[in-house]
């Protein structure tokens, strides 16, 4: 009888004691959070006093071990055949111009990289729109693919790894399934030799070394002088244009916030192109930076995915992430009268919740003509759906599944919603709910049968579209 022990960290493991060879082969695991592709059987022979390891792929890339990948020439590769490798998911189309300049990059860096006997391995996974132009592009990779036919699975995975464009690399642990880079094409175009393989990621600690820099050039011990304090990592460079229009603007905010509280500090992380550029725009700056180092630019750019700039990332004393998206939160709040609850509300306008469209799905209500009454009910009636998917989240301590907007004002990005969603007619109050990272999938409310369309939006009506949602009992509708 086999006892099996299931235990979730940063993801799940499943153990099985006293299986024979051929049970624990057998198994499979529970999906894992955060990308976890990996687990490990044990195969305990009590006989032999032993135990033999044998690993085994979850349901990440397929609900079997022997899902089969395309290897040139027509021949196939077991999934199962990926375990203890470093796995690259490559998600690209020949549509698309730059992963046809990326490809043959990627190409060279892989074949370089495999030569010197390294345990590599990339998987395709396709945007195209047919399969000709799937076989078609396949044939130019020394990689294996993902069939083509495997439309679902590829949703999954993009979905998962929230790859919101193309071209896009994936980096796995082929052992234990940690995610060492969301963003492997600046890990290639790096290091397209391998030098740093595995590419095991840094600690934050590490990445962001061990002294800061004032405005004099004096160096000064890092974790002692942002000990307890909120920090703002600001991603920013002199020849950006909208950098140079935002600095301004946050220098004002940050001397608000250090006038009001002494627990936060911001530093400045260069993205110059040599180290003069970095000097005379950091001049201008009243707050510390660390030293010019374009290495590690590029580690902690792909460590908080950030994916242009300016950026600005604040975390916690504690070093928790509250918001990626500082710059939008420094100019809803210039005074910074709500720092540090700058984080992602249960319930934001449309207009704060955009940034969040192409990753995650998201229950919009439109209402641009409702009465100030009327919008104060809507807000209510998505307050407790909202909370309750916000709680989840942070009781797991991972992003929540949606988010919540309202659309409270006529203006582009709600014209642009009711026009992708064909809600353009009559303009009254319409609750969807956009999955854009689903292929570009939508849902629309039905208001219940015998409501007229004046009847106000209720908090049951909220939490039975998510829950029908979330029960994949609504009609899928595709954007156009």
């Amino acid at each position: 009888m086999a006892a099996v022990l299931l235990r979730k960290a940063d993801a799940l493991q499943a153990v099985a004691r006293s299986l024979t060879r051929e049970q624990a082969g057998r198994l499979l695991a529970p999906l894992c959070r955060d990308g976890a592709a990996f687990v490990r059987a044990a195969d305990a022979q009590e006989d032999a006093g032993h135990r033999i390891w044998q690993p085994v792929i979850n349901k990440l890339l397929g609900c079997s071990p022997d899902l089969q990948l395309l290897a040139q020439g027509g021949a196939t590769t077991p999934v199962s055949a990926l375990a203890d490798k470093v796995v690259g998911l490559y998600f690209s189309a020949h549509w698309c111009p730059p992963c046809r300049g990326f490809t043959p990059k990627l190409a060279e860096a892989y074949t370089m990289i495999k030569g010197t006997g390294k345990s590599l391995e990339i998987v395709f996974v396709s945007s195209d729109r047919d399969e000709a132009a799937f076989t078609s592009y396949h044939k130019e990779m020394p990689w294996l693919a993902l069939p083509f036919a495997e439309r679902a699975l590829k949703q999954t995975l993009s979905k998962r790894f929230k790859v919101s464009g193309i071209p896009s690399l994936i980096l796995l642990d082929g052992a234990t399934g940690q995610v060492l880079s969301k963003d492997g094409r600046s890990v290639i175009m790096s290091d397209p030799q391998g030098a740093d393989f595995p590419w095991a990621p840094k600690t934050r600690e590490e990445l962001l070394g061990e002294v800061l820099l004032d405005g004099e050039g004096a160096e000064l011990p890092r974790a002692a002088t942002l000990k307890d304090k909120h920090l703002a990592l600001y991603f920013s460079a002199h020849w950006c244009r909208p950098c140079q229009r935002f600095t301004p603007e946050l220098a004002e905010t940050y001397k608000a916030i250090k006038a009001a509280r002494d627990d936060f500090e911001l530093v400045f992380v260069s993205g110059d192109r040599d180290a003069a550029q970095f000097k005379e725009y950091f001049a201008a700056m009243p707050w510390l930076a660390l030293p010019f180092d374009e290495k590690r630019y590029e580690a902690l750019s792909s460590h908080f995915k950030v994916q242009g700039i300016p950026t600005l990332v604040l975390l916690s004393p504690k070093g928790k992430v509250i918001t990626t998206k500082g710059r939008a939160a420094v100019s809803a709040d210039p005074e910074g009268k709500d720092f540090p609850n700058w984080g992602p509300k249960p319930v934001s306008t449309l207009e704060q919740a955009a940034g969040d469209l192409n990753e995650s799905p998201a229950l919009i209500v439109l209402c641009e003509k409702a009465s100030a009454e009327e919008k104060t009910a809507i807000a209510t009636a998505l307050k407790a759906p909202a909370d309750t998917v916000f709680a989840a989240a942070a009781a797991a301590d991972t992003e929540p599944e949606m988010v919540f907007a309202i659309g409270e004002a006529a203006g582009d990005i709600a014209d642009q919603v009711r026009r992708l969603t064909k809600l353009e007619e009559g303009m009254g109050v319409a609750m969807v709910l956009l999955d854009i990272p689903d292929n570009g999938a939508y849902y629309v409310w039905q208001r219940p049968e015998g409501a007229g369309e004046s009847a106000a939006l209720t908090e049951a009506d909220v939490s039975k579209f998510v829950a029908d949602y979330m029960a994949k009992s609504l009609e899928r509708l595709q954007l156009s």
